[in-house]
C-alpha cells in the first residue's frame, strides 16, 4: 500500500478527444476505506475519468497506480481482477438471466478469479443478494424487475467480484427521493461490511455531502476543488461551477 494508506493515484490524467480536453490533468488520491465524492455539473468529465480510472478508454495523458501497481495501460477485466471494478450510469443486465444469474456472472470472473468452484461461487453470490435486499427477486428475470432493483442487481454484481475500490457511477439517477435514500444507506452498510474503498460519482451535490469523507470537483474537465464536504459546498469556485458566476457573487456579497 501506498504512503499515508493510499490505496488509488490519480495522477495528472487526461482524455482529449481532437480538441475537447474531456479529461485535462486530474489528479487525486483515494485512502483505503474511503468514500471519495467526485462531483461535477453534467458534462464536467466525471464518467469519462471512471473509463479512465477502469481501462475503458486509453489515455491521452497520465498515469494510474492502484496498490503501487502501475495499472495504467492494462485492460478493464485485467483491472478489475486486480480488484479495482465499477457500476455504469446505465444499468447494463445481462437480458434473459435471472438476478442470481447476473450476480453469479460477477462472482465467477472476479477478482484474482477466486470463485471459479461453482459451489464456492454460488454461495458468495446468495450472501451478496441478502446483503443488497434482492433474496426475495433472486429467481426473477432482470427483465421484470424495477429500476431501483436493478440498480441494486448491479451493485450486487459488482461486489461480487470482491473489489477493493469500486467506482459507483450515478447509482441514484432515476430515483425518487425515497429510493435514493435507501440507495444511500445500502452504500454506507456496505462500506462498513466489506470494508470497500469507494468513489462515488455523481452530479447532485445532496445526494453526496452525507455519505463521503472527502469530495473532488471537476468543472470542465478538470479539478477545481477537493476538500472535506463542508469546505467545498461553501467554495466560490463550487457555486459558480453548479449555479453561475451571478449566484456566486451573490452569495459573496451576501457573506
Amino acid at each position: 500500500m501506498g504512503e499515508n494508506n493510499v490505496i488509488l493515484e490519480i495522477q495528472a490524467v487526461s482524455k482529449h478527444f481532437g480538441a475537447l480536453k474531456a479529461v485535462d490533468e486530474v489528479s487525486f488520491e483515494v485512502k483505503k476505506g474511503e468514500i471519495v465524492g467526485l462531483i461535477g455539473p453534467n458534462g464536467a468529465g466525471k464518467t469519462t475519468l471512471t473509463n479512465l480510472a477502469t481501462g475503458a478508454f486509453p489515455k491521452t495523458a497520465g498515469k494510474v497506480i492502484f496498490k503501487n501497481l502501475d495499472i495504467t495501460n492494462l485492460k478493464p477485466y485485467q483491472i478489475a481482477r486486480c480488484g479495482l471494478t465499477r457500476t455504469f450510469q446505465v444499468v447494463k443486465p445481462l437480458i434473459g438471466m435471472t438476478v442470481e444469474e447476473n450476480v453469479l456472472v460477477g462472482s465467477l470472473y472476479g477478482r484474482d478469479k477466486r470463485n471459479t468452484d461453482m459451489k464456492n461461487a454460488s454461495k458468495r453470490t446468495r450472501e451478496i443478494i441478502n446483503l443488497v435486499g434482492l433474496a426475495s427477486k433472486k429467481d426473477a428475470s432482470v427483465s421484470d424487475i424495477t429500476l431501483p432493483d436493478l440498480k441494486k442487481m448491479e451493485f450486487a454484481r459488482v461486489l461480487a467480484m470482491e473489489p477493493e475500490v469500486l467506482f459507483l457511477d450515478e447509482v441514484m439517477a432515476g430515483l425518487n427521493p425515497t429510493e435514493a435514500e435507501e440507495a444511500s444507506t445500502l452504500v454506507k452498510k456496505v462500506r462498513q461490511e466489506k470494508n470497500l474503498t469507494i468513489v462515488y460519482i455523481e452530479h447532485i451535490m445532496k445526494a453526496v455531502m452525507g455519505i463521503s469523507d472527502r469530495i473532488v470537483v471537476l468543472h470542465h474537465g478538470r479539478k477545481i476543488v477537493e476538500g472535506i464536504p463542508q469546505e467545498v459546498v461553501n467554495n466560490s469556485a463550487v457555486i459558480e461551477a453548479y449555479l453561475g458566476k451571478r449566484y456566486a457573487k451573490e452569495v459573496n456579497n451576501e457573506g
